[in-house]
């Protein structure tokens, strides 16, 4: 393709030679002549000296110094490289088709509803009354239980599982070994120290758009729903506590844990490992940092770190100071020394 076509799909000003033949993408440290790279931080900036590729997807206002980059480099100017970068995969990177159709080992309900163009691959299974939607994918050993309900354009990779009664809108996406309305952690201490497991009578709601990835977990409620908004995207190994809620277009990270009834607004971002305790509120556009645990609410826009988490920039200068410790430290036990010398 050449790069006039790559410039004008990408909606891109191109400076540099429209005929050049450009056949793939590749990051900025492996990239080959050919290819399309792009630059969205500029800590990468060092690396346009040394990149081999023949064009860089960069912002408007960031000037490519010619005798800093390689005076071969193409320009693809973007307000939003990154963006655009995923769009360029896309123009050489199609991705899977998968004819309609139902594998012979698949297992399929009476009662179950499947709506045109499903491809259910080897050993599916697809329990009573299910109702799934046009466009279907359910790649292989996929489950959807009793009741279950799915929009349009859903894809199931393999070992995904989506429980009784759980609703899922257009356009979802799950990832291998995600379990969509499990029961959630819930139990009564008896008077005989034993636990007495509480039923988990509400389903999970996924809206439209939503993608969970690999092993992550969505409980159930014990009472209620569970419900993730429209847009949000879930990370590996995220847990998802009975009965929350979570906005529209929020980033839950790897391995973020959110324990029962916990509600988290629009637009949010928990880094990886971040947690928070339960029956907690967090306002819309809050950032959390990794690793950080929330003991209770936070206002809209709030950014936080730490375990317990505190103001963003307070846990930055915390963790500054973590590192003069040791001097400050033997600092305070010679004042000390001092000041018994002079009590002496």
């Amino acid at each position: 393709m050449k790069l006039a076509e790559v410039a004008e799909k990408l909606g891109c000003r191109l400076e540099g030679p429209p005929e050049l033949q450009i056949r793939g993408v590749a990051g900025i440290e492996h990239a080959e002549a050919g290819q399309i790279t792009f630059l969205a931080n500029r800590r990468y900036f060092p690396l346009l000296k040394t990149t081999r590729a023949s064009a860089v997807l960069v912002e408007e206002g960031i000037t490519l110094d010619r005798e800093a980059a390689l005076p071969a480099l193409a320009a693809l100017r973007s307000g939003n490289p990154y963006l655009a970068f995923a769009q360029a995969i896309e123009l050489f990177h199609q991705s899977l088709g998968y004819a309609p159709g139902i594998h012979p080992t698949a297992i399929i309900a009476k009662s179950a509803r499947i709506g045109e163009g499903a491809h259910l691959g080897p050993y599916c299974y697809i329990d009573e009354d299910v109702e799934i939607g046009r466009h279907a994918v359910l790649h292989s050993f996929v489950t959807i239980y009793r009741g279950a309900q799915i929009g349009n354009d859903f894809f199931a990779h393999a070992h995904a599982v989506v429980r009784e009664y759980c609703r899922i809108g257009d356009r979802v996406i799950l990832q291998n070994g995600v379990i969509i309305g499990g029961d959630g952690f819930g139990f009564a201490h008896q008077d005989d120290g034993t636990w007495y497991k509480m039923r988990q009578s509400g389903p999970a709601v996924l809206e439209d758009d939503v993608e969970v990835q690999a092993n992550s977990c969505v409980d159930r409620a014990t009472i209620g729903e569970t419900r993730i908004g429209r847009g949000t995207k879930l990370d590996d190994l995220v847990l998802v506590g009975h009965a929350s809620a979570i906005g529209a277009n929020t980033l839950l990270c790897g391995q973020v844990g959110l324990a029962g009834s916990t509600k988290v607004g629009d637009s949010c971002v928990f880094a990886g490992q971040s947690a928070s305790s339960g029956h907690l509120s967090v306002g819309d556009g809050t950032v959390v940092y990794g690793q950080s645990g929330l003991p209770g609410d936070l206002p809209p826009r709030s950014k936080v770190g730490g375990s317990p988490a505190v103001d963003g920039r307070l846990w930055m200068k915390i963790t500054a100071a973590l590192h003069r410790l040791p001097e400050l430290q033997k600092r305070v036990r010679e004042l000390e020394a001092e000041i018994e010398r002079r009590k002496a």
